[in-house]
């Protein structure tokens, strides 16, 4: 059987120098763009299906690494929701036109509804999959003991492991900083397109 030969994906400059690594289609509006979740990629299964759904349909259609992920440049450790965000604002600006409708998983969702309000003209509509809005606040940081706080304090950083318990990663101060900036759940939202959220529980 031969191996399918995938592309290697277009690049968008930030004005940084940072790059941002995507696949776009073209298609009919409104088009789809895809945000995935923390520690993921843009080449996860939700992704690579909801493109091949919107080829199929004919609908114009993005997928792209935030910073720190997958082949976009940037570390993890030195990313922020703050920063995916831009990265986001970034590839609706410029590489989409007309009305878009932002699909986002886990922190994914809760970066679309930050983009959305940003650019609630250009947002047709928000689905979200085990959205993860104002975690690290109502989850992460509640969950810490005293101790990993006061380590938190002190190093500037924690290694918490993943949902499954196999792959670790450093959570910085920084970013505990910038979420509380971005807090989505306290308030009403001022949106007006349709959107469909399923919650981590």
């Amino acid at each position: 059987m031969s191996e399918i030969c995938v592309p290697p994906p277009q690049r968008l400059p930030c004005r940084d120098g940072a790059t941002i690594a995507y696949y776009k289609s073209d298609g009919i509006v409104p088009g789809v763009i895809f945000i995935h979740g923390l520690l993921s990629d843009m080449t996860g299964g939700k992704a690579v299906h909801l493109e091949r759904w919107c080829q199929t349909h004919g609908r114009a259609f993005v997928r792209f690494d935030c910073f720190g992920h997958g082949r976009s440049s940037g570390a993890f450790h030195t990313g922020t929701v703050g920063r995916w965000v831009e990265d986001t604002v970034a590839v609706l600006d410029t590489l989409t036109k007309g009305p878009q409708v932002l699909v986002g998983s886990s922190v994914g969702g809760w970066v679309a509804l930050l983009a959305a309000l940003r650019r609630a003209e250009r947002v047709a509509g928000i689905a979200g999959s085990a959205v993860a809005a104002d975690f690290t606040e109502d989850v992460l940081w509640q969950r810490l003991s005293c101790a990993a706080r006061d380590e938190l304090l002190r190093c500037g950083a924690i290694i918490v492991p993943d949902g499954d318990g196999k792959r670790p990663y450093r959570i910085p101060w920084e970013l505990i900083e910038d979420v509380r900036r971005h807090l989505l759940l306290r308030d009403v939202l001022a949106l007006h397109c349709p959107i469909r959220l399923i919650f981590m529980v």
